[in-house]
């Protein structure tokens, strides 16, 4: 760069006095580095001191330099003394650089700091006579990184790789200057180590001059790393600081060989019966799940079809009870890996009932029926007829029987623990015997009047089902209009026309016996009738002639003196009663009654 001419001449002069000042010493004072963000205000401050002398200089000249990128020379950037300031022209800092000053020194100014910012300047201080001296400071310039960002292999990781495998790659990008990156796993760092933990880092510088960093783990997976979270840290520089930024944590899948196999009874839930659907899973503590071979202990070597880890039997039976077993199908039959269970299937045979069938038994004997079901559970038992309990448990006693002992009787069989089960069977009891009579009375008496008809009923139960006949003494007209029967019992009705005193018997008999109900219906006239019936009549006559009188008595039925009296009221009624009273030659009254329907009249209408 050229000099102004004034400047030269006044160069000149203060050399030709530097003899005159040989003594005096000039001090400068800088930091030996600035620290800054990328794109901020650097500021540079330089100290001056002149000793050795009572006297300050009357002229200092102050030169800012900053060493060339790469090498070991330097460039002028700013000059400056007391009467003028110049920023070099053509240097990397033209247009972006401020020196202010003040009575203990100069301040250099960087505005919007760039990368190739970080290098040395120096402020060199010249007082001619005076001295001259200069310092310098390392100007540091730092960019924050990305933040990291983190990839989990995504293939699953086996244990049984004998060398460490990849796990995770994290990268770092555009800081400055470079950063470090870190692994940790469930938040503890991994150092490298050889056969366990290797890291590998590859930086790569930008060509804005950022640097990225890209850094991948390879790690030794045990069974234990399926639960484990891996993440990275990157640690970078900032001004006077260092600061750290993890990233997200991510999880491996780990392939490990099973050690442990579990066999459970998944259908259906609570106790097996015969012809349920039962599925048995199998599960093993692998990853991933291997398949799995089925099998039943008492024939270890026959493989039970299946689909994966379920076997499904349908309908069960009770020959398919027994101990199941599961293993996977890389072990052979003799492996400890495997899982068993017992299975019973559970079961109610069909009832036996003793007798069977039916069973005659004579009236007034003694009975003991049995139900029996065969079951791998404790059952209850309990007898019916009709409907009703008559009683409980295996066997049934009937004691003294009569005909009303004859029936069906059911005995059901249930399972508590297992209703689901449960089965019944019957046996029909026929009490035999003798023909015996329905009802209280074997003589039964009637009245009937002469002329009527009259029915008789006879109800006569018995086994062999007994057979009824009639006799009938004083009537000629008659004949049976009912006869039924049903398995022990027989009922007939004959119709009778009574025309004088009548005796019936009816007869019931079979091979074991006969029995007779007996009838008498007294015959009595009919003109009687007819005169209870005129008695009835004048008895309700004589009542309506009292009930008139009662009410002409009370005034509810005014009569005149001569003449036709007028009877007037303010409502009739449907229910009221007129009544006129008229008097004859022959001083006799005479009694008209009317019935009036509810409509009222006037008094020539009465």
């Amino acid at each position: 760069m050229a000099f102004p001419h004034n400047i030269c001449l006044r160069l000149f002069l203060q050399i030709c006095l530097f003899n005159m000042f040989v003594w005096a010493k000039v001090e400068v004072t800088m930091h030996d580095s600035v620290e800054v963000y990328l794109g901020d205000l650097a500021q540079i401050p330089c100290q001056y001191n002149f000793t050795d002398t009572d006297d300050q200089p009357s002229f200092v000249m102050i030169q800012w330099f900053v060493r060339v990128v790469g090498g070991s020379s330097r460039v002028r950037i700013f000059y400056l003394d007391a009467r003028q300031q110049i920023a070099d022209n053509n240097t990397d800092y033209t247009g972006r650089i401020l020196v202010t000053s003040d009575q203990h020194g100069v301040q250099l100014n960087i505005l919007k700091v760039e990368l190739s910012d970080q290098r040395e300047f120096f402020c060199q201080v010249n007082g001619m006579a005076a001295g001259n001296a200069e310092g310098k400071t390392h100007l540091r310039v730092f960019a924050p990184p990305e933040a990291p960002v983190i990839e989990g292999v995504l293939s699953g990781i086996s244990v049984t790789n004998e060398v460490p495998s990849k796990v995770a790659s994290c990268e770092a990008r555009n800081g400055f200057p470079k950063p470090n990156i870190t692994w940790y796993r469930n938040g503890e760092p991994l150092v490298p180590e050889p056969g366990y933990v290797n890291v590998l880092i590859l930086v790569t510088r930008e060509s804005a001059g950022f640097y990225s960093l890209q850094s991948t783990l390879e790690y030794k997976v045990v069974k234990e790393d399926k639960d484990a979270h891996f993440s990275c840290e990157v640690s970078f520089f900032v001004p006077a600081a260092i600061r750290t930024v993890e990233s997200s944590r991510v999880n491996i899948t780990v392939h490990y060989p099973t050690t442990m196999v579990e066999l459970w009874k998944d259908l259906p839930q609570g106790l097996v019966k015969e012809g349920d659907t039962v599925e048995l899973r199998c599960q093993g503590d692998g990853n991933p799940p291997p398949p799995f071979i089925f099998s039943r202990e008492q024939e270890p070597d026959v493989e039970l079809e299946s689909n994966g880890d379920v076997l499904i039997l349908s309908p069960v039976s009770r020959k398919d009870s027994g101990i199941y077993q599961c293993r996977p199908l890389e072990s052979d039959s003799d492996s400890d890996v495997k899982g068993e269970m017992q299975l019973p299937v559970h079961y109610l045979d069909p009832a036996v009932v003793v007798p069977k069938d039916s069973e005659v038994m004579l009236k007034g004997e003694d009975l003991t029926a049995s139900c029996n079901a065969l079951s791998s559970l404790p059952t209850h038992t309990v007898w019916y007829k009709n409907g009703q309990q008559v009683g409980k448990g295996n066997t049934l006693h009937l004691r003294d029987a009569t005909y009303e002992t004859s029936g069906e009787y059911v005995c059901e069989v249930t399972v508590p623990t297992l209703p689901a089960l449960h089965t019944s069977g019957s046996v029909h009891i026929i009490v035999q015997g003798g023909p015996q009579m329905v009802g209280v009375d074997q003589e039964v008496q009637l009245e009937e009047a002469a002329g009527r008809m009259v029915n008789l009923s006879c109800e006569a139960q018995g086994h062999p089902l007994p057979s009824i006949s009639w006799n009938i003494i004083g009537s000629q007209t008659w004949q049976e209009v009912v006869i039924k029967a049903n398995e022990h019992m027989t009922h007939s009705v004959v119709s009778v026309k009574v025309t004088s005193d009548v005796s019936a018997l009816c007869n019931a008999s079979n091979d074991m016996g006969t029995d007779v109900k007996a009838f008498s219906i007294k015959a009595t006239e009919g003109s009687g009738v007819i005169i209870v019936v005129i008695i009835l009549c004048l008895l309700l006559l004589a009542i309506l002639g009292s009930v008139l009188y009662f009410l002409h008595k009370k005034g509810k039925i005014p009569c005149g003196r001569s003449g036709k009296q007028e009877i007037t009221k303010e409502k009739t009624t449907k229910d009221d009663i007129v009544v006129e009273m008229k008097s004859n030659t022959k001083n006799e009254d005479a009694v008209l009654l009317k019935a009036v329907n509810g409509d009222k009249k006037g008094p020539n209408d009465q």
